[in-house]
């Protein structure tokens, strides 16, 4: 995997953020793990990095979350980035944060997903936000231990993401399912932003695949007609376009207690609440052009959701660790 740290690169003067982040969801149980390595920089200001842990169990209430916050950080070599004396690599991860340690290793037989569509968007001002998946479909393995619990993540699926940028959406949604009953290979990653510019903010903007049968469709793209949301904090029905009249249906839900809420602070100051469930139940629905019949595949906890937005009366409780 072609994969690298953005934040060494950063002018001194400028300001951005960076994520790479991990899902892993148990295939027998409602329990996921969601951890982050950041990075951080006002304008003129060092980077700061922060470790970010959730653990979520859909049958002990609300999430474990704990967070930690060091300008020791790094792009090690053999690794994307490091904080403190935590690492994250091409095939494991490591770290302590609060009462919980993970020491992981994952492997993917998939490459790399590139959300946007065309290469110079990566290198262009817009969009502010620039994501990929390194591992999109990926299998881990090792343990992560909790204050009275030690989690064994073999055979856990899951994947590895990464995104950076000089601010984020205005308003976004992250998507991404695997473990489908009914195609066990099958998994979707999906993001979708709406951008604002000046007094004006765009519609909603859908990039990303899902993946069937070894073969990649396109959701979504630069000018996509037929893009619609209708989305809370616990829920959220999407119909995302394809090529060719391919259409897809999604409906994500969450197990109650079961959500993580977070603070995502811009360089510029604001900030975010960000509501995330990695362990949320996944319905797409999806047909061809002309008269082939729609196929359904689900899965009862393998989807992570996650919803950015301005608004604090979503009623999800936001942990109690700032951001910037």
């Amino acid at each position: 995997m072609s994969v690298a740290a953005v934040f060494p690169s950063a002018s001194q003067s400028a300001g951005m953020y960076e994520s790479f982040y991990l899902r892993a969801v148990s295939p027998e149980e409602p329990v996921g793990v969601w951890i982050r390595y950041t990075v951080h920089k006002r304008p003129g200001e060092n980077a700061r990095g922060s470790l970010w842990c959730t653990v979520f169990d859909a049958r002990a209430g609300r999430p474990f979350q704990h967070k930690l916050t060091t300008e020791d950080l790094g792009s090690p070599s053999g690794g994307w980035i490091s904080i403190g004396e935590a690492m994250l690599g091409p095939d494991e991860a490591r770290g302590a944060c609060g009462d919980a340690s993970w020491a992981l290793r994952f492997a993917s037989a998939e490459p790399e997903l590139r959300h946007l569509p065309r290469k110079w968007m990566y290198r262009a001002p817009l969009p502010r936000t620039k994501l990929t998946s390194p591992a999109p479909a990926a299998t881990f393995e090792g343990t992560v231990e909790l204050p009275n619990r030690t989690l064994n993540l073999q055979g856990w699926r899951g994947m590895i993401g990464h995104n950076w940028g000089a601010e984020h959406a205005e308003r976004w949604i992250w998507l991404h399912g695997i473990d489908f009953e009914q195609a066990p290979d099958a998994w979707i990653d999906v993001a979708l932003g709406r951008i604002k510019v000046g007094r004006w903010t765009t519609p909603w903007v859908a990039n990303g695949v899902l993946s069937l049968e070894g073969k990649r469709v396109p959701l979504g793209g630069l000018g996509a007609r037929g893009v619609l949301v209708a989305e809370t904090s616990k829920r959220c029905r999407l119909a995302l376009p394809g090529p060719d009249g391919f259409t897809l249906d999604a409906h994500i839900d969450t197990p109650e207690d079961a959500i993580a809420g977070w603070t995502y602070a811009d360089p510029d100051g604001s900030a975010h609440d960000v509501t995330n469930c990695s362990i949320a139940a996944l319905t797409l629905t999806f047909r061809r052009a002309g008269s082939t019949p729609a196929r359904t595949l689900s899965t009862a906890h393998g989807a992570a959701y996650e919803l950015g937005m301005r608004e604090h009366d979503h009623g999800i409780p936001i942990a109690p660790f700032p951001d910037g």
